[in-house]
């Protein structure tokens, strides 16, 4: 447990944009090893934090132990966040915390499946629940992974992959992590590869994502926000990859601009009164000495909104 050790991405941009202080409420729905919430609690914050992966949230009980009552954490998806809220009699909160992807302790695990550096279990759960990556590919035919790679990992060589793997764990190739990358790996033009990536990272992004049902839970973590935050309450995203933050952009943009009339007409006739600012007009990113420190903060972008009444 003491193990699982993660640096935070865009730490002191989270702490400018939630302002947490003495007697305000935050809610860090997917709290990893505790480094958004240690912050928030070292400025006088009370914090609820979230996270389903039982090892995540043992090592930040332990590291976040001495604010006491300050502190509560809950073992639940963040799809989940405002019925822990509801469920604990909480009110709504003056921020909330939402850090997508996947931390580098369980990146780094072999045992997790996640990785292609060394050889894995076909895994890639969060938790201990649900279906494995192996069921997951013994399940679906060829053309739903198909789908699969190309809209959750935008990979253009998504059939012909799709195709090799099927093939593959049909019969019994793929053994691990590192044989499937050299299934995908095979199945790509070599000229075609990318320069600064694996070839196998896409797909194994999106077979993640697929596993995990990431961006269903983003989209419920999403419509649920508005109701999880106070007035002058503030909500933030980190997100990783294109889609998410597709996602989060279109869902915030959608707060700010609250109007329903059609794009053509010339004035607003709906009435509807705009509830959230934007705090962020675009993506705050990781500083180039952030990126020099942790290469994983490249990819992070910070957006914030901030519920008006």
């Amino acid at each position: 447990m003491s193990e699982f050790v993660h640096e935070s991405v865009l730490a002191r941009e989270v702490v400018d944009i939630l302002r947490p202080g003495p007697g305000r409420l935050l809610v860090d729905c997917t709290l990893g090893a505790g480094g958004h919430a240690l912050l928030f609690l070292e400025r006088g914050a009370r914090v609820i934090g979230i996270d389903k992966d039982p090892r995540a949230l043992a090592a930040a009980q332990a590291r976040l132990a001495r604010f006491g009552e300050a502190f509560r954490a809950v073992r639940a998806d963040f799809r989940d966040a405002k019925n822990v809220l509801a469920a604990l009699g909480i009110k709504p909160a003056d921020g909330v915390l939402a850090d997508l992807g996947v931390s580098s302790p369980q990146l780094d695990a072999a045992e997790r499946g996640f990785s292609f550096s060394r050889p894995g279990p076909l895994d890639m759960r969060m938790a201990s629940e649900g279906e494995t990556l192996a069921d997951l590919l013994r399940r679906i035919d060829e053309r739903d992974l198909a789908r699969i790679l190309k809209e959750y990992g935008e990979e253009p060589f998504a059939r012909p992959i799709a195709r090799a793997v099927k093939r593959a764990v049909e019969g019994a190739e793929v053994v691990d992590t590192a044989r499937l990358a050299e299934v995908v790996a095979q199945a790509i033009p070599r000229k075609a590869w990318p320069k600064k990536i694996h070839p196998a990272t896409r797909t194994f992004q999106a077979l993640r994502i697929a596993v995990n049902d990431e961006l269903g839970a983003l989209a419920a973590w999403l419509e649920a926000l508005p109701a999880m935050l106070a007035p002058g309450g503030r909500g933030a995203a980190i997100s990783f990859h294109s889609l998410e933050d597709r996602m989060v952009k279109e869902k915030f943009r959608a707060l700010v601009h609250a109007c329903t009339c059609p794009p053509d007409f010339p004035v607003c006739a709906c009435g509807a009164k705009v509830a959230f600012a934007a705090v962020t007009k675009k993506p705050v990113t990781a500083s180039d000495a952030e990126v020099a420190a942790n290469p994983r903060a490249r990819s992070a972008k910070l957006r914030a909104v901030e519920k008006l009444r």
